[in-house]
């Protein structure tokens, strides 16, 4: 039985990332508010789509026009979300049913129910507050969130301990948790740069042109619109737009350097061949991010590359996780 509960966590794993990705393309694709309603579309279980649900539309959506390919990214999006979350409430039953028998962790399943929940609430709030940046990063920040979770709990179930331990990695558990909190603030940054459709606006590299810096604002870029009904493809000036993608840049710097420290330093001084490789998992991940962060601009932020971008923050952040918990728990 404890082997088919694995099996159930880690296709929870996988299943979550997909729906990080469809999240991730729905936002990128501007399809956001491809329903105006939820958890329905223009009132139905799917896209409307024959001549009486248009009258039914018309009736209770005046004035709004349904755009069947945005309005279908969306739905598809959520199906796949409420099928995760299913998925997670069956971890948690089957958690609850074997635990005693099995010693398997329970706490952590019982708390991804409750951030599904949260998530749930969040995506409805995206779609009745028209895209509110800050409800949108937060949105983004729980996918996240949900797949390093799930990805920690498939850890905790076959995770073996480092025999004898490895006092060299020991001494640098406060720096991979720091290093995860640095990665964490990046991540954040870069959903409040999308939130707000900041991207086009830094397109240059290494800044975003000559006077960045001088135009650069720290109140702009923490500064929460609230006075608008509706927030999509943004509504922050462009010096606004700029600070933000700039500062999430320059946080990429700080992120880059906080890693590869930890990074040298855990190869410099642990002798376990799991705690290198968690480590080589980390620094490819990083490499791959960065690399991706180059071309994007390069290429003038292409939807595929961006999507890319999305989907390798999501693998370095459980890379990191990954490295934390060897090093923490299993030295």
């Amino acid at each position: 039985m404890i082997k088919k509960y694995k099996k159930l966590v880690l296709i929870c794993c996988l299943f979550s990332i997909c729906v990080v990705g469809l999240g991730a393309y729905t936002r990128l694709s501007d399809a956001g508010l491809g329903c105006p309603d939820w958890p329905g579309c223009y009132g139905f279980l799917s896209v409307p789509h024959h001549e009486i649900h248009a009258e039914v539309v018309a009736e209770n959506f005046p004035g709004m026009v349904i755009e069947t390919a945005k309005a279908w990214k969306e739905m598809i999006h959520r199906y796949f979300a409420g099928a995760l979350g299913l998925f997670i409430l069956c971890i948690a039953v089957w958690a609850a049913y074997i635990n005693k028998r099995e010693l398997t962790p329970l706490r952590l399943p019982i708390f991804l129910v409750l951030l599904v929940i949260f998530q749930a609430t969040l995506g409805m709030l995206t779609v009745t507050m028209q895209l509110q940046p800050l409800i949108v990063m937060g949105h983004l920040l729980g996918g996240f969130a949900i797949f390093s979770l799930t990805g920690l709990l498939y850890l905790r179930l076959t995770a073996q301990s480092i025999p004898g331990g490895d006092a060299g990695a020991r001494r640098f558990q406060g720096l991979c948790l720091i290093s995860l909190w640095v990665l964490i603030i990046q991540i954040a940054l870069g959903g409040w740069l999308a939130a707000n459709y900041a991207a086009p606006h830094c397109a240059d590299l290494p800044l975003c042109g000559p006077d960045s810096l001088v135009r650069f604002s720290f109140s702009d870029v923490f500064h929460l619109p609230l006075e608008h009904s509706n927030y999509e493809y943004g509504v922050l000036s462009a010096d606004s737009r700029m600070s933000i993608h700039l500062l999430h840049r320059i946080w990429a710097v700080i992120t880059s350097a906080v890693l590869l420290i930890t990074l040298f330093q855990l190869w410099r001084n642990c002798y376990s061949r799991k705690i290198k490789d968690c480590a080589l998992t980390v620094l490819i991940a990083l490499g791959a991010q960065l690399s991706l962060g180059v071309l994007l601009i390069i290429w003038q932020f292409p939807l595929s590359i961006a999507l890319a971008h999305n989907i390798m923050a999501a693998f370095l952040l459980l890379s990191v996780v990954r490295l934390c918990y060897y090093v923490k728990s299993r030295c």
